[in-house]
């Protein structure tokens, strides 16, 4: 495969193709196990990682790229080999969270900025040696009628970008993943207000990728969708698609080759009907994706159960849920499911 950052980041969004979230935390993957009973051990993320990465016919068919957690971009497989060339083999991309997380941002309260940047440079290089061809960066927005405020917003989005510029320096695609928060603080604003702050925020974002002279041919883009909070939840599939483009083609650039939509907090279902619809009767400059982590795992780590004799049920549930985020990314999931029907 080239190595050029914009092949790689068109890759990443080949059409019905999109990434595989699997980078939780050690701390957000115990919630996750505590869920179905299971201990989280080095060994237990390794085989559900393993039992998601050996899904042959999800990672060929579906999905393009697979965001990792450092430990796993380190991990073999139960067989000695390494994950990241389970999945180059299945035809995939390796990637790499980079980013600390988001800590509370000193004199505003109930914002957080993310940490990270210190050294980054040099685990870069490492992570490039190790495999990985693409990187993520989470800012955090919260919302509210008082929330976000310019200070926390200005801060995450030059984080964001001097990120993506580490990244491109050292030949990895950077995903730039500004979200703005469907729950928080306190989750009953409305989709106007949505907006409103979705195109504030994107609009500061690409102002500081511009200053960074960050490559958007280079770059992918994973935003929230412009959508109600999760209090307030009564916006139509509809309109969150219809809001969510208009926020997009005023801040966007059209050289930025494809935008992977985080699901952030919306159930499995919503995730994937808000994307198809989004696909479906508009003409865009970029190809529109997924992203997702718990809206293509949930159902395949309930199967799961971290029984081995249960493998092939959870990768069977990660193939229909990834088939059907495929189908979204085209556009035509409502049409396929009303054919089935």
């Amino acid at each position: 495969m080239s190595e050029r950052l914009e092949d790689i980041a068109v890759a990443m969004v080949a059409n019905g193709r999109g990434l595989l979230a699997a980078d939780e935390s050690t701390g957000t993957i115990k919630k996750r196990f505590d869920g179905i009973g299971l201990e989280s051990t080095e060994a237990s993320r390794r085989d559900y990682r393993e039992m998601l990465l050996r899904s042959d016919e999800a990672m060929r068919n579906y999905i393009s790229g697979v965001i990792l957690y450092e430990e796993t971009l380190f991990q073999k497989a139960a067989d000695g080999t390494p994950l990241v060339e389970v999945i180059k083999n299945a035809g995939s991309i390796p990637g790499i969270k980079v980013d600390t997380g988001a800590k509370p941002m000193p004199y505003f309260p109930n914002e957080t900025i993310t940490e990270g940047l210190d050294g980054l440079a040099g685990r870069l290089a490492k992570y490039y040696e190790a495999g990985a061809r693409f990187a993520k960066w989470r800012g955090v927005i919260a919302i509210s009628e008082a929330l976000p405020t310019w200070g926390a917003v200005k801060a995450n989005a030059h984080a964001l970008a001097r990120y993506a510029a580490l990244c491109q320096e050292a030949r990895i695609v950077p995903i730039v993943e500004p979200e703005v928060l469907m729950d928080g603080a306190p989750g009953d604003h409305s989709i106007e207000r949505s907006e409103d702050v979705s195109e504030w925020v994107l609009r500061t974002v690409f102002k500081e990728l511009a200053d960074a002279r960050v490559q958007l041919e280079g770059m992918i883009l994973k935003p929230s969708m412009v959508i109600d909070g999760k209090k307030a939840r009564k916006a139509s599939v509809e309109e969150v698609a219809e809001r969510t483009i208009k926020v997009l083609k005023r801040t966007v650039p059209a050289a930025v080759p494809g935008i992977a939509f985080l699901s952030g907090g919306q159930s499995t279902e919503e995730a994937t009907a808000h994307l198809s619809a989004m696909n479906t009767a508009h003409d865009l400059p970029w190809k529109l994706t997924f992203s997702y982590g718990r809206a293509l795992q949930q159902e395949a780590l309930n199967a799961w159960t971290g029984k081995a004799e249960n493998v092939a049920a959870g990768q069977r549930a990660f193939i229909h849920r990834a088939k059907m985020c495929s189908l979204a990314a085209k556009g035509s999931w409502k049409k396929d499911l009303e054919k089935a029907a």
